[in-house]
């Protein structure tokens, strides 16, 4: 792996600690001047060992309120103008640096999901504590799942509920009767606030989605292809029987922000969580570069706060004992050799240019940051998706991921069958118009792929499961993070307390365990056929047991809970 190269609830004990420590409105000392605030959020990043204090008064001087405190990350959650409040407080020597944390004000447009595929679809320890479970109805449809031979290491290791997993994403909906019996309410969170002007409406009072809800239906994918349970309904998980926690950082519009991405892994190590999904990069920039000479000074200042940052909240969960696994991407370029970046920033909308990038020097993040496992996404015949990122110096294994234009020449191309099925939150198909008001699959939604399972009896489609399919790195990262889960389940060890495995550890039987897998014969795999430009054309570098299509091969849960 490599080093460094997307209110929280009253509760007691230790929580109630962490609780505070996240959410500690700051004040400054008696000679601070007044605060003039403003409507973007930023996060200032404090020098290691500045004064508290000094901060707190540059921020104000500055033009800034703080709002909220991370004592463990030494950040600063901070509303201020739009412009200017980056340079006026970066000139503190107490402080490190400052970058936007998420938008507060209105802006002109809502943005399409990014995290998301780039297509949704088109045609219609000891062994005796071990309980092996079998399958569910709709599992034959997941061939994702026998391709990392979880069907298989079920019968040896379905995973323990003392194994928790967090889904850092959009959420989690577990109303849905196959994630309830996972779902840990206790310990799930959410610390991305709805943003009326680019995620709509606000469902709920105070803009805060409550636990257990998902506005844009991927982290509850996600959820559902790592820890689905198996109850005789719908699909199961490659982990079956692990615990569920959600720390959501995204917002419902697929935007992914600094702030609570950072918040929500101090809070998974806080919590003593073993494995965290992240399928997303860190918005508003595809990669964030310590001195790009496209970018205006403020811009440079920025992201150099967001390395920063992130890899402080990296290596705090890592150190903390959490296993860090991330999504390569769906930009369709080698990682170690990007391409010009003509998407950044993302956000406000419309602004973008075209970014050179040095790839010594610009980091695609968390994927790029330290302690991460790296997953590109494979179709249903192993071939490396189209869409997927590659290449030798970000990647560990590899996943399914999904792709809908395999099985070129045969009448399985351009199939829904090709995508990965799972979890899916009915509001979501709903406002999507694939779902009806009644709970009902519309038409266009047997097309796209939705499907529909309820609990014998129920008539309250509420209570029912419903599933979708989706395709992307997205979707592969989480097979690799329900095999990491069932690596904890099999090998880690109680201390005291708690019940968890060195994450380094994790790491290695993930990568050693993986099926290897070579690079095709040409290793210049085009996707012409497909109907992709020349631009999708991918060449894999590298050896039969490490490479840059599949790293260390693709991911296997029955030969990493047996060692065979």
């Amino acid at each position: 792996m490599r080093d460094v190269r997307r209110s929280l609830f009253a509760v007691t004990g230790a929580f109630a600690l962490i609780a505070a420590t996240l959410a500690v409105p700051a004040t400054a000392g008696a000679g601070a001047t007044a605060v003039t605030g403003g409507n973007t959020e930023y996060l200032v990043l404090l020098e290691v060992g500045a004064d508290r204090n000094q901060a707190i008064a540059a921020v104000k001087a500055a033009g800034g309120e703080v709002v909220k405190e991370n004592a463990h990350l030494g950040t600063l959650t901070v509303r201020a103008a739009a412009s200017g409040f980056v340079t006026r407080v970066s000139a503190s020597s107490a402080v490190e640096g400052a970058a936007r944390s998420r938008p507060i004000g209105a802006v002109p447009q809502l943005k399409q999901r990014k995290t998301v595929e780039h297509e949704n679809g088109g045609t219609g320890k000891g062994r005796a504590a071990k309980k092996s479970v079998g399958m569910d109805p709709l599992d034959a449809q997941l061939w994702g799942l026998r391709m990392v031979r979880s069907d298989l290491a079920r019968t040896v290791q379905p995973g323990k509920k003392s194994v928790k997993v967090g889904v850092l994403d959009s959420g989690i909906d577990a109303r849905n009767p196959d994630i309830a019996p996972n779902f840990d309410w206790k310990l799930s969170r959410n610390f991305a606030p709805d943003i009326p002007e680019i995620d709509g409406v606000c469902e709920f009072r105070g803009c805060v989605d409550p636990v257990g809800w998902d506005d844009s239906g991927h982290g509850t994918h996600v959820a559902g292809t790592i820890g689905a349970a198996v109850n005789g309904l719908g699909v199961s998980g490659v982990a079956p029987n692990v615990t569920l926690v959600q720390i959501r950082g995204g917002q419902d519009s697929g935007y992914v922000f600094l702030g609570p991405v950072t918040d929500a892994l101090t809070y998974a190590g806080d919590v003593g969580l073993d494995v965290v999904n992240m399928s997303f990069y860190v918005d508003p920039w595809l990669y964030n570069c310590i001195n790009n000479p496209a970018d205006s000074p403020e811009a440079q200042a920025e992201q150099r706060t967001i390395i920063r940052a992130m890899t402080r909240a990296l290596n705090y969960a890592h150190k903390k004992g959490v296993t860090l696994v991330g999504s390569l991407g769906n930009n369709h370029e080698d990682l170690g050799k990007p391409r010009t970046d003509v998407s950044s920033p993302d956000f406000p909308p419309n602004t973008a240019y075209p970014r050179e990038i040095d790839n010594a020097t610009c980091f695609d993040l968390p994927i790029e940051g330290p302690h991460v496992i790296g997953v590109s996404a494979l179709g249903p015949s192993t071939k490396k998706a189209d869409y997927s990122n590659y290449g030798l110096e970000q990647i560990e294994v590899s996943a399914p991921g999904g792709w809908f234009r395999d099985y070129f020449g045969t009448p399985q191309f351009r199939t829904n069958e090709n995508l990965i099925l799972s979890t899916y939150p009915v509001n979501a198909l709903q406002a999507a118009g694939l779902v009806d008001a009644a709970g009902n699959i519309t038409p266009s939604g047997l097309a796209a792929g939705a499907q529909k399972a309820c609990p014998a009896g129920v008539t309250d489609f509420t209570k029912c499961g419903y599933y979708y399919v989706l395709q992307g790195t997205s979707m592969a990262s989480p097979h690799a993070t329900g095999v990491a889960a069932l690596i904890v389940s099999e090998y880690g060890k109680k201390k005291g307390r708690d019940f968890g495995m060195n994450p380094d550890k994790v790491g290695r039987i993930l990568m050693d365990t993986a099926q290897p897998r070579a690079c095709p014969n040409p290793p210049l795999q085009t996707y012409t056929n497909e109907g992709r430009s020349e631009e999708f054309n991918a060449l894999c570098e590298g050896t039969r047991n490490f490479n840059g299509f599949y790293g260390h091969g693709i991911v296997d849960a029955y030969a990493a809970v047996t060692r065979h």
